[in-house]
């Protein structure tokens, strides 16, 4: 049986961690692994109902101006299947690496008014995800 607690969205303490440990003059690199969930959990009961993946969708389309202004880019998408080195029950739907100049372009971004406008998508949509910052080996 899987006993690993579903994380959605970024904690404070996360935040603080990444944003005192992470060099400051590195790329940031985020994995982004994906579950969603089968029906949008919107708190907004007027928008209408759609799959996780639908408003998943929603949310790559309005975040692409606001993390281009950060000066981001998606490096690479894709579909996953099975792990084959996973605890019991961890599987992805989705993956995603998503470069930044630096951590600074991250915090300032998932910091801004325009994220923070949209990011409800990103929250209906997901059942469980991890968002792990990465940076070159040197």
């Amino acid at each position: 049986m899987n006993t690993i607690t579903p994380a959605i969205d970024p904690t404070r303490e996360s935040i603080k961690c990444f944003a005192e440990q992470f060099p400051a003059d590195q790329p940031v690199v985020m994995l982004n692994l994906l579950r969603f969930r089968d029906q949008a959990a919107y708190a907004d009961a007027s928008i209408a109902p759609c799959s996780g993946r639908r408003a998943y969708a929603t949310y790559s389309k309005l975040i692409e101006p606001i993390l281009a202004a950060a000066g981001g880019e998606v490096v690479w998408m894709g579909n996953s299947f099975s792990a084959l080195i996973a605890p019991p029950g961890e599987q992805w739907d989705e993956v995603l690496l998503v470069k930044y100049p630096n951590k600074n372009a991250f915090l300032g971004m998932i910091q801004s008014e325009a994220y923070r406008a949209i990011v409800h998508h990103r929250t209906a949509a997901l059942a469980d995800s991890r968002l792990v910052p990465n940076s070159q080996a040197q």
